[in-house]
């Protein structure tokens, strides 16, 4: 693997958190993917294109490009190998063979220069430590008016997973008494959620026609309030979260998780309601 500036997010990735995300692979793609067309949409993959998804994690969105460009490729990077690794077994569960994993960090991975046609991201541009640079290596990497697509999240007040986040911030960090600090949704999640933050990000890095527009999806996050919660409380920021309390209060913090699900729950199971921008760029 090539040179990593993001340490700490490779570390977290490469760990539990990657572990996670490769284990529950279904489980995470039902929390995502209702995001997949908006994205793919914005996107305009041709048939011969060449697309790279950044961030690709598990690979959903980077074998659905390479559905789309038949008779082109598409390039999946990403920080975990765990995940890289659940991505190549399901393309080739697939027959999707015009596609390819490549473990690297998107901020400084040496992209062969314009050989996309088009970067895509569903989620994985939220966590650059130099989101500019990030984005201007990317941009070296896509030819000249190639596009740039990808969804991020909004203020997580503005979606239910926030509300239920909150019963965590409502209990006692130790079984007597004192308050606990608020889970966080995952470390850099919502550093695009303001969209003069996107544009001035995207205008330094080297792009233009950048329009940031506010789209919503419907997340499912488990079979019923249990489900969900258990699977909540396995997510990465919210397990580091219970591992700062002790045992008492982490317990009864995850029954609030689980209680706070009973809001959404339905005969589908526990949804959600996101909120995210789905931007769209041009690389000048």
């Amino acid at each position: 693997m090539h040179r990593i500036v993001n340490t700490e997010q490779s570390t977290a990735w490469n760990g539990y958190e990657g572990s996670h995300w490769a284990a529950h692979q279904s489980l995470y793609d039902a929390v995502n993917s209702g995001f997949n067309d908006c994205l793919l949409t914005a996107a305009a993959i041709g048939v011969r294109d060449r697309v790279l998804d950044i961030g690709c994690g598990n690979g959903q969105s980077t074998r659905l490009a390479a559905r789309l460009a038949a008779q082109g490729h598409a390039t999946g990077v990403d920080l975990s190998e765990p995940m890289l690794a659940r991505a190549r077994a399901t393309a080739t569960a697939e027959g999707i063979a015009n596609v390819a994993f490549v473990q690297g960090d998107a901020q400084v991975h040496p992209f062969p220069e314009g050989r996309f046609d088009v970067a895509v991201s569903r989620f994985g541009v939220m966590f650059f430590g130099d989101p500019v640079a990030a984005f201007r290596n990317i941009r070296r990497a896509l030819r000249p008016g190639g596009r740039l697509a990808f969804v991020c999240l909004r203020g997580m007040d503005r979606s239910d997973l926030g509300q239920v986040l909150a019963a965590l911030s409502e209990q006692p960090a130790h079984s007597g008494g004192a308050a606990a600090p608020a889970a966080p949704a995952a470390p850099g999640a919502v550093s695009l959620a303001d969209p003069v933050a996107i544009r001035q990000v995207l205008t330094e890095a080297g792009f233009e026609q950048t329009e940031p527009t506010a789209v919503e999806a419907v997340q499912l996050w488990g079979r019923d309030a249990v489900d969900a919660g258990e699977f909540l409380g396995g997510w990465g920021p919210v397990r580091h979260h219970l591992a700062q309390v002790d045992r008492v209060a982490a317990a009864r913090a995850r029954r609030a998780l689980t209680e706070a699900m009973r809001a959404y729950e339905g005969p589908g199971g526990v949804r959600l309601r996101c909120a995210a921008w789905l931007v769209a760029a041009t690389r000048a």
